[in-house]
Formats: structure tokens, C-alpha cells, sequence
């Protein structure tokens, strides 16, 4: 009895540092990385959910923007970072799901490397042309492109950008056949649809909804399962008749892999918590982000089959490990 007295508190010993790194943390500075550049919709995003964090654990949060290569440097940076919990990554699809499977090499691998806290919030994608095509429709759109193959022009942040591949999903599921122009990031390419330079974009309502109301873009539909309320007049592709053509942005919240479960639950919960109140709800809402707290379990699900579906657009388009 007295060995197993004995092995019992030296198991409980064992426990205790892993017990105490949830209680304890944080206890200095918390940094989150977004691969976008400053005033991007991750930015702001994440600046908003620093803010609230630091406010409620009294430990200041910042916001390290480290854009370039695709989300490729911010995401090598934390994905080698100390897995305390103290250097995190605001993850979007083309770093998360994309990447892998359109670069031969990369400096990490996001499913080895990273560990998902959160799925933060989700963002409606859209169909937005220049306003001097003459297409009001999908259907018109789809008609004029099989009509003119080749001569519609389609900008994206650049190959293999979410913006790209959309585009391409798109493509296949209509046979419409347009020629891919990809910009050095989402600002340069929104600015040449609105001036008529390119025929349109697959794009984040967020960042271009302010030129559509002002019709220096004409938005044709939105990519989600169903109607967004910002734009309650706009058909989905779905409705268009293309149910395999649904597109959601998103962003989440990754730490390190190896990073303490109970210090990855607390993250989740304390940014699920700040997402339920309604006054904050209500603020990333003004950021064009819908809010979609998660567990890290189900946030990895979700990585997965997103990861899978991008696949096999990348596969189809000859586009895998290309770059």
C-alpha cells in the first residue's frame, strides 16, 4: 500500500506543471502574427481580439504583421516559435489549406506544425466585376465568357491565393474559360477591376463592399451555402445553379504544435467568450467578419476538409507543388 500510496503522488507530482500552465498563463506579453499587411481584414481582426484579450487578462496582446510569400513568413515564424502559448498566428485559408499542396517545399508544415485553437470568424466571398461589363447575372456572366473564351479577365492576389483558386472552382464548375491575371496582393487587383484593367474578382466582401455601394464595382453574387444579410438582394451560386461553388473565407486562431492543451482550451474559450457578447459581435460585424467560435477539435475538422476540397482544384488545374 505504501508503494502504491507512493506512485500515486509522485503521478499527481508529474501533473502539477501541466496543471498550473493553464492557472498561471499568461504571465507576459502575448504576440499574435498576421501574415497580411497593416489594415488588412486579418489585421483588423486580430487588433480588435488583441484588445479585447488584453483588457480581460491585464497581459498586453500585440498585433506582429510579418505579410509576404503567401502567408508563407508569417506562418514559418510561429510555427518554429516556443509552443507556450505566447507566439500565435492569425491563419486564412490560402496559408492554412492552400499552401501545402501549391509549393514544392515549404519552411513548415501547417498540419504538423500548427496546432488550432479557434476558428475566429467566417466572411462572405463575392463576384464583383467592373462596372462597364455589360452583365447584370451569373447566367449573363457565364453566357459572355463561353462566348469571348479567353478574353475575360479574372485578377487575384496572386497564383495559388484563395482568390485564385476561387476563381478556378468557378471556372470548372461553369466551363466558363477566362484568363487568370494575378496582382502582388488583394489592393492592386481591386484597384484595376474598378478602373476596368481586369474583368473582375473572386473576392472578400469586406475589403471592396464600401466601392460596390459606391458602383465603382458591380457585385453579380456571393459564394456562401446562403444569402449573406449585408446583401440581402444578391443571389449565392448556388442559387444560380451551381451548388458545388461555395466559397467561404474565414480566419482562426493556430499556436505552436506541442503547445499545452489546457493553455490551447483556455485561449479557445476565453476568445469564444469575448465572441458571444453582443457589443463585440457587433464590432467585428463592422469589420465585415462574422463571428464563429469553435473548439480546437472542431476548428481542426474543419482545416481538413477544407484542405481536401482545395486539393483537388489545385490537382485539377496542374497547379500542385508548382511553385
Amino acid at each position: 500500500m505504501r508503494c502504491v500510496f507512493r506512485a500515486g503522488s509522485l503521478f499527481a507530482l508529474c501533473l502539477l506543471p501541466a496543471a498550473s500552465a493553464a492557472q498561471e498563463y499568461p504571465t507576459r506579453l502575448i504576440r499574435i502574427v498576421v501574415a497580411q499587411a497593416p489594415s488588412s481584414g486579418p489585421d483588423l481582426t486580430a487588433r480588435a481580439l488583441g484588445q479585447k484579450l488584453t483588457e480581460s487578462w491585464g497581459q498586453q496582446v500585440i498585433v506582429d504583421n510579418r505579410p509576404g510569400a503567401n502567408g508563407i513568413i508569417g506562418g514559418e515564424l510561429v510555427a518554429k516559435a516556443k509552443p507556450d502559448g505566447y507566439t500565435l498566428l492569425l491563419g486564412v485559408p490560402s496559408a492554412i489549406t492552400v499552401n501545402q499542396f501549391v509549393y514544392k517545399k515549404l519552411p513548415y508544415d501547417p498540419v504538423r506544425d500548427l496546432a488550432p485553437v479557434t476558428q475566429i470568424a467566417v466572411n462572405t466571398f463575392g463576384i464583383v466585376t467592373t462596372p462597364s461589363l455589360p452583365v447584370t447575372s451569373i447566367k449573363q456572366l457565364v453566357a459572355l465568357a463561353k462566348a469571348r473564351p479567353g478574353e475575360l479577365t479574372y485578377a487575384s492576389a496572386g497564383i495559388g491565393n484563395f482568390t485564385h483558386l476561387a476563381g478556378e472552382l468557378f471556372c470548372q464548375a461553369t466551363g466558363a474559360r477566362m484568363l487568370h491575371v494575378p496582382y502582388k496582393g488583394t489592393t492592386p487587383a481591386q484597384v484595376d477591376v474598378m478602373s476596368g484593367q481586369a474583368t473582375l474578382m473572386f473576392v472578400s466582401m469586406r475589403g471592396i463592399a464600401e466601392h460596390v455601394a459606391a458602383k465603382k464595382a458591380r457585385l453579380l453574387a456571393t459564394m456562401g451555402e446562403r444569402r449573406d444579410a449585408a446583401f440581402p438582394d444578391t443571389p449565392t451560386l448556388v442559387e444560380s445553379g451551381y451548388p458545388g461553388v461555395v466559397v467561404i473565407g474565414w480566419n482562426g486562431l493556430l499556436a505552436p504544435a506541442g503547445t499545452p492543451a489546457d493553455v490551447v482550451a483556455k485561449l479557445s474559450r476565453e476568445i469564444g467568450r469575448h465572441l458571444s457578447v453582443p457589443e463585440f459581435r457587433e464590432r467585428m460585424a463592422s469589420l465585415g467578419a462574422d463571428p464563429a467560435p469553435s473548439t480546437p477539435e472542431a476548428f481542426a475538422a474543419f482545416i481538413r476538409t477544407e484542405a481536401m476540397k482545395w486539393q483537388q482544384v489545385v490537382r485539377a488545374i496542374g497547379l500542385e507543388h508548382s511553385q
